[in-house]
């Protein structure tokens, strides 16, 4: 018997109630023109070294030396702000508005192009945070804010203002704001980083849809793992090999895409959206 079409199976899932769920990372946004993480541009210069983005993005870098880190992180601010949502994203925006409470976005870029695109916040889990948002450093307080307004993106060899210095501290104990965005020395949690839902979301998922991701970090491989343990479906959107199109091919009920993510996404919701008008 021949395996059935990602057609096939979108039918028998939408037609079926079931929940799809589409997990993101950095091949969507590397289609809008945002370098990876891991790239050239993720490189920092402090006196005469350069640091890696894993030596960057850390509690302990920031704890040492907050203002450089600040200004790394608003140099890729400025990247993210230039960025366009493309073709995909907007699929997938539409994808949410044609299923509702059956969809679930699960993303983990930090560059707000699936909410600019037209997703929204409700279901759309950023398990790695937003980079344009803040929280305090010290965790005086669990709320999180826009960026301030005064802040601005940052060219490489740029420098914070006296007035933005402020505007980076917290106005309950004084001590500096911090991006919203999950460490390489931080753990998951509910509050900054939806760990709790993302766990459930999978729970309750009949097809995941991985969409430019490497699979490198835990909770997008839990996911992975807690769908397919529990019978789900799978597809794998990537131009490249990778870990989650083995696990989609292993396991006999998942489909490897080697498209771009946009002329992936497209083709799907054109098939979605004429499943439900014939429902």
């Amino acid at each position: 018997m021949s395996k059935p079409t990602t057609d096939q199976i979108l039918s028998e899932v939408i037609r079926g109630n079931g929940h799809i769920t589409v997990l993101t990372g950095a091949g969507i946004s590397a289609e809008s023109g945002i370098p990876t993480f891991r790239g050239p541009q993720g490189f920092w210069t402090i006196g005469s070294r350069n640091y890696h983005p894993q030596e960057m993005a850390t509690v302990a870098m920031f704890c040492r030396n907050p203002e450089a880190v600040w200004l790394w992180y608003l140099y890729r601010m400025g990247l993210c702000r230039k960025a366009r949502p493309n073709t995909g994203h907007h699929a997938l925006a539409s994808m949410e508005a044609h299923l509702k409470n059956r969809f679930t976005l699960i993303t983990q870029n930090v560059d707000n192009l699936h909410i600019r695109a037209g997703n929204s916040p409700a279901r759309t889990l950023q398990i790695h945070g937003n980079i344009f948002q803040v929280r305090c450093a010290s965790a005086c307080s669990d709320e999180i804010f826009s960026l301030p307004e005064g802040v601005s993106p940052k060219a490489k060899g740029g420098l914070l203002s006296d007035a933005e210095r402020r505007q980076l501290i917290c106005a309950d104990c004084g001590g500096w704001l911090r991006p919203n965005v999950l460490w390489f020395d931080e753990t998951y949690d509910e509050r900054h980083y939806h760990f709790n839902s993302a766990i459930e979301t999978a729970k309750r998922t009949r097809l995941l849809i991985t969409v430019g991701t490497a699979g490198t970090t835990t909770l997008p491989n839990q996911i992975v793992k807690l769908v397919l343990g529990n019978g789900g479906l799978m597809f794998d959107i990537n131009v490249a090999d990778n870990p989650f199109a083995g696990l989609a091919m292993q396991s006999g009920r998942g489909i490897s895409i080697r498209r771009t993510s946009s002329e992936a996404l497209v083709s799907l919701l054109r098939t979605i959206v004429s499943v439900q008008s014939n429902l």
